[in-house]
């Protein structure tokens, strides 16, 4: 049994949902999310939570009941609050900019880094070098922000690339001459 599948997802104040069979539908202020699970997993509202346990004693049931709970735990908190993850260019030359929907990354490259910014999430820019990805739907932020830094991963070196902030990079110290 999922340790995590076990509790209760409460629903916030600001947040709607609903439950129609296998898919969940949650509403807030943040916007509007919607996630078919497993049917694998049983899904109910009740006492203004959502409860969840495995259809059967399978192990794949197990397993998705733990998922399915701490997604849609997810769902509420990102309509309610949202998410958001910080990106911080650094290296001479580098910089970004909106054009419309699209981010335009400038990394040294012969070739534009270019990136489609889907809807619902949002990146605002501040001097030219720091991102900020904010969204309702903490998978899509999540792989905006790793799409960004794969253009050009920090390096261990001089500490040139795209850095995510919170994230460790070792640094390495260089060649010595003799």
């Amino acid at each position: 049994m999922s340790r995590i599948g076990k509790l209760p997802v409460p629903i916030l104040d600001k947040a709607n949902v609903s439950v129609d069979g296998q898919t969940v539908r949650v509403e807030g202020p943040k916007g509007k999310l919607e996630q078919t699970f497993d049917s694998a997993v049983k899904i109910e509202i009740v006492d203004n939570e959502v409860r969840l346990s495995p259809a059967d004693d399978s192990r794949h049931a197990n397993a998705m009941y733990g998922t399915a709970r701490s997604i849609i735990n997810n769902m509420v908190t990102g309509v309610v609050e949202g998410f958001q993850k910080q990106i911080e260019i650094k290296g001479v030359g580098f910089r970004a900019a909106m054009k419309g929907k699209v981010l335009d990354i400038a990394l040294g490259n012969s070739h534009p880094c270019e990136i489609e910014i889907p809807e619902g999430i949002t990146v605002t820019i501040k001097e030219n070098t720091k991102l900020t990805i904010e969204g309702a739907d903490k998978q899509m932020v999540g792989e905006i922000t790793a799409s960004i830094y794969a253009f050009y991963p920090a390096e261990p070196y001089k500490g040139k690339g795209v850095h995510i902030v919170g994230q460790y990079v070792r640094r390495k110290e260089g060649k010595k001459s003799a």
